[in-house]
């Protein structure tokens, strides 16, 4: 099991839960399971084969560069990081 951090912009998606463990091994099955239990939260996040533009992922701790592909160890991490302007 993983546990996924949902981002507080998508929590009302998720019926407000701010956390939850999922039987994964990638975002991209992470992401899956989340939409399977909260309809539409996948829509929010992936646009195509990626993230959408302004998200990228954590996992345990580690942006990647990979996103949807980047592989989940068992009891690992997700968060899902918006994108922070400023200048």
């Amino acid at each position: 099991m993983i546990t996924v951090f949902i981002p507080p912009q998508f929590r009302s998606l998720a019926e407000g839960v701010e956390s939850i463990e999922v039987e994964a091994a990638s975002v991209r099955q992470a992401i899956t399971c989340l939409d399977e239990r909260f309809p539409g939260i996948a829509d929010r996040l992936c646009q195509g084969d990626e993230l959408r533009p302004g998200l990228s992922v954590s996992v345990s701790g580690r942006v990647s560069g990979l996103g949807l592909f980047q592989k989940v160890s068992p009891g690992g991490e997700i968060h899902f990081l918006p994108a922070i302007g400023g200048g």
